[in-house]
């Protein structure tokens, strides 16, 4: 049997679990071990999950992992997510479509806070969406904004998604940050721009406030806005040393989850409960993740054994005829499909074993690689029919938001995330300009 029919062989049966509703680091890590059973017998199937676990458990900046989901835990459980919703509300309700305007800077901040999209849908859906919907703007307006800012939970740092691909295509975290930081901001500054013009057109979209809701006086809008901005303080207290380059993306992630855990004492509010909770989420996510990165491992080892990539490739550039740029098209529309019905991780723990090494080999930067899957995970999450964000929307929402409507309200914001996709794709320094100046200083 040819290597390239074994590959494909590995990749059905690795589908075929899935879809019987195994998780995915069990499927994946048992084809792999599985197939380099078969292929190199006892001692060879063995040595690779054993080598795959040890590789994972000497990487030393999976460190960061439970101490971000920490700190993006004990931020939330303690409310203070609600004190940035009530900042917005004061200071932008007076603008038409503001409090939306509000509700992306919401989930900027969130994403800062915590670094999953779940968190950001989550908090939008149980905070903003009953305020915007009692304040008269429109369901599907509404429900496009939340579904849009939480996607930027996993490209804004600290993205938990972006260690994950750090680990697997072995490229450095703190780089893969940075350059999601431009392209996150950008995107979200789309978001905003869109909002703004279509409440200036359509008034009725996004009402303004009425006066007595947002006319407080200054100690209290002061107030609010000291409160509002905590969550950025911390987000600076770990941020700035690391790019400055006086502590290491360990040490800053353990100054984060520190920050975190104070802030909440001195707002009175980190309570046994806040406590517990929070460590017990960080842990059951932090094994999941480390299981999949295992797998992921695994996995990637078989196929660097079989010579897997070097076959696609020539597949691609020889047989096909096909330049780099369309391949690397090809791979983003493959990302679009299965996000239908595979969630972020999932996707690249079952083809990073294949695209990562053939997007080395086209000549295209890993780091710049990292944005570009992760704007496309943001697409595929909320492209119908089984778009992720749309089913999370759709059991968080009330019951006068239908599927029709939550379906209708995510385009135009797949077409603004598409276009942040196009120009990241043609101006790869958006998203390398960053890291280039803070590593290359």
């Amino acid at each position: 049997m040819s290597y390239e029919l074994i590959a494909l062989l590995m990749f059905s049966t690795m589908m075929l679990m899935l879809l019987t509703g195994q998780r995915v680091f069990g499927a994946i890590g048992f084809v792999a071990v599985v197939a380099a059973l078969l292929l190199w017998g006892d001692r060879g199937g063995y040595d690779l999950g054993f080598a795959a676990a040890i590789k994972l458990m000497k990487w030393y900046p999976l460190l960061t992992l439970p101490m971000f989901i920490f700190m993006g835990y004990i931020l939330s459980e303690s409310r203070i997510a609600d004190d940035l919703y009530k900042m917005f509300h004061v200071w932008m309700g007076g603008l038409s479509g503001g409090l939306a305007i509000g509700t992306i800077g919401l989930m900027v901040l969130i994403s800062a806070m915590n670094g999953l999209s779940v968190a950001g849908m989550a908090i939008g859906a149980t905070i903003a969406l009953p305020e915007l919907l009692k304040r008269g703007y429109d369901k599907r307006m509404v429900t496009g904004v939340i579904q849009a800012g939480s996607s930027l939970g996993i490209l804004v740092p600290p993205s938990v998604v972006l260690v994950l691909y750090a680990m697997i295509a072995r490229q450095p975290v703190g780089q893969l940050w940075l350059a999601g930081v431009l392209p996150g901001l950008m995107m979200a500054a789309m978001f905003i721009i869109y909002i703004a013009v279509r409440c200036k057109i359509t008034p009725s979209l996004g009402p303004v406030l009425p006066p007595e809701e947002r006319n407080v006086g200054w100690p209290e809008k002061l107030r609010l806005l000291g409160a509002g901005l905590l969550p950025l303080v911390i987000f600076f207290s770990m941020m700035v040393p690391f790019v400055k380059g006086w502590t290491s993306l360990v040490e800053s992630s353990a100054i984060g989850a520190m920050a975190a855990f104070v802030a909440a004492i001195l707002k009175g509010r980190m309570t046994r409960k806040v406590f517990e909770t929070s460590v017990r989420n960080t842990l059951g996510i932090s094994c999941m993740f480390m299981w999949i990165i295992l797998a992921a491992l695994a996995f990637g080892a078989v196929f660097d054994g079989l010579g897997a990539v070097k076959a696609i490739e020539s597949l691609f550039t020889e047989k096909m005829g096909l330049s780099p740029i369309m391949i690397l098209i090809l791979m983003q529309l493959s990302f679009i499909v299965m996000g239908t019905f595979l969630d972020d991780t999932a996707m690249l723990v079952i083809v990073a074993p294949l695209y990562v090494p053939l997007v080395g080999a086209l000549g295209f930067d890993l780091v710049w690689y990292g944005v570009l899957y992760t704007i496309t995970c943001q697409i595929a999450y909320m492209t119908p029919p089984f778009g992720y964000n749309l089913f999370l929307m759709r059991a968080m929402a009330p019951p006068e938001i239908s599927i029709h409507d939550i379906y209708r309200s995510i385009i135009p914001f797949v077409l603004v995330m598409t276009f942040a996709l196009a120009v990241v794709m043609m101006f790869p320094q958006v998203a390398l300009w960053l890291p280039d100046y803070v590593y290359g200083k």
